[in-house]
């Protein structure tokens, strides 16, 4: 009984190695391959357009966007002077940091502008107010309102001669040509030649001029003034002298009626 029941396990463990055996001997299926010709063969006889690049395709590709690579741009003179002064200030003021510091500079820079800004505005209206703008306004200033003081305000009332006699022997030969030139004024008045006005200017005088003769003299007297008072600056004798006749002949013209 022991000997059957050892032939019989013997024989169940054989079973595995056998049937491996049979399935590994077994052939695969075969597959019959798919076999083309050159009758299947398509060629594609269609025309090909060859298309390139434009010159300045590269042009379209220089946006922020299209930049892989950042360069921190290069610091100028101005950038390393700011960044100095801001180092200087943080040690100074005990700043936290050296970005606080620039932020003080930028607000610093913006005043002093603004400061500077209304500094030029001021000297400008200075210069317009002290020279009636003859430096900005140059051919036109025959065209201005003549300035008067308190003792010019009505030309009728003032004696001239004794004015320009006082103006040169102080030496004030500007002072002396303003009064040749009201003095004229009140004269072309006196004979109506012109209506006094304070408020007229010099073109104003000239339009009502119907002379040419008259026009062509009051003309060049009023560029001598103009170029004499409005130019501040101090004239030499023999130039006085010369723009004194000139006046005293005008005024003699327009005295005879």
């Amino acid at each position: 009984m022991n000997r059957l029941v050892i032939i019989l396990y013997f024989l169940f463990s054989l079973s595995p190695f056998y049937a491996q055996d049979t399935l590994v001997e077994e052939d695969p299926p075969k597959i019959v391959g798919i076999k083309y010709t050159e009758k299947d063969i398509k060629v594609d006889s269609g025309a090909v357009e060859a298309r390139h690049f434009e010159k300045d395709f590269k042009k379209k590709y220089t946006d922020k966007d299209f930049v892989y690579e950042y360069k921190e741009p290069e610091k100028s003179w101005w950038d390393h002077f700011k960044h100095w002064l801001a180092r200087q200030i943080s040690n100074l003021f005990n700043f936290s940091s050296v970005r606080t510091s620039l932020d003080f500079i930028s607000i610093l820079f913006r005043i002093i502008a603004v400061l500077v800004v209304i500094l030029l505005i001021y000297f400008i209206v200075k210069a317009l107010i002290k020279r009636e703008g003859m430096w900005i306004f140059g051919k036109n200033a025959d065209k201005r309102a003549l300035f008067y003081s308190d003792a010019e305000k009505n030309i009728h009332l003032l004696d001239f001669e004794k004015l320009i006699k006082e103006s040169i022997e102080a030496g004030e030969k500007r002072i002396a040509v303003r009064y040749y030139y009201l003095w004229l004024l009140k004269v072309m008045a006196q004979y109506h030649y012109i209506e006094w006005d304070i408020e007229k200017t010099n073109s104003d005088y000239l339009y009502e001029l119907h002379n040419p003769a008259h026009k062509e003299e009051f003309t060049y007297l009023s560029y001598l003034y103009n170029y004499i008072w409005y130019g501040e600056f101090e004239i030499d004798d023999a130039t006085f002298r010369k723009t004194e006749n000139r006046f005293k002949k005008a005024l003699k013209t327009f005295g005879n009626g």
